[in-house]
């Protein structure tokens, strides 16, 4: 679990195929390697990872070809700036929202206007049930507020402080972005989906999350 408050940067050095997926080897700073420990688990552009292996300097984690079709990892271009979260720990402060790490779909921003700090997004318009104004979403891990919404759009409100501090300093339209959609809008959403299905919510009251 995360919270969608990004503190450290990393840049990916390398990306190699591996029999199911891919490697990637991320530079990144001390205090973020100290907690890179194997089999911690580092949020990568909000995508989920566990570390597999570790030195001084660099911090490696292995994708499954569900990952590399799922997000912008498999597409991003050697030398690019990502954000790094560890995860949270037990009486950490909650800064941002709850963030699971499992992204929900890939977007892309459509554009930005430094001068209001209004950027628009795109996205699968199968996240559009789970997406409301004043709600939370996670834009390649970064957790922010939704000001509007569409059918397959959204628009957050930056300021310059989140600019300058993330990869977002450099995001031109056009370029992609993993998107995860806030926890209480899926289950919001899965709630509505089987409204009217009495047999499945007779199922849930007998059995509870069974299946």
């Amino acid at each position: 679990m995360f919270t969608g408050l990004i503190r450290h940067l990393g840049t990916l050095e390398s990306r190699s195929s591996r029999s199911g997926g891919a490697r990637l080897r991320i530079a990144a700073q001390a205090d973020l390697l100290a907690r890179a420990e194997l089999g911690a688990s580092i949020a990568v552009n909000g995508a989920c990872l566990t570390s597999v292996a570790a030195d001084g300097r660099t911090w490696e984690a292995d994708l499954s070809e569900e990952t590399l079709a799922k997000t912008t990892l498999g597409q991003l271009p050697l030398g690019a700036i990502v954000h790094l979260e560890p995860a949270l720990r037990v009486g950490d402060p909650l800064d941002g929202h709850l963030v699971a790490g499992h992204v929900d779909g890939i977007g892309q921003l459509v554009s930005r206007s430094p001068g209001e700090g209004l950027w628009r997004f795109s996205m699968p318009p199968v996240l559009a049930p789970m997406t409301a104004p004043k709600g939370s979403v996670a834009v390649d891990g970064i957790s922010l507020t939704v000001v509007d919404c569409g059918a397959d759009w959204f628009t957050v409100a930056l300021i310059p402080e989140t600019v300058t501090r993330t990869a977002l300093q450099d995001m031109r339209p056009g370029d992609p972005v993993n998107l995860e959609a806030d926890p209480i809008g899926r289950f919001v959403a899965r709630a509505l989906a089987l409204r009217g299905s009495e047999e499945k919510l007779a199922a849930f009251a007998r059995q509870g999350w069974l299946g």
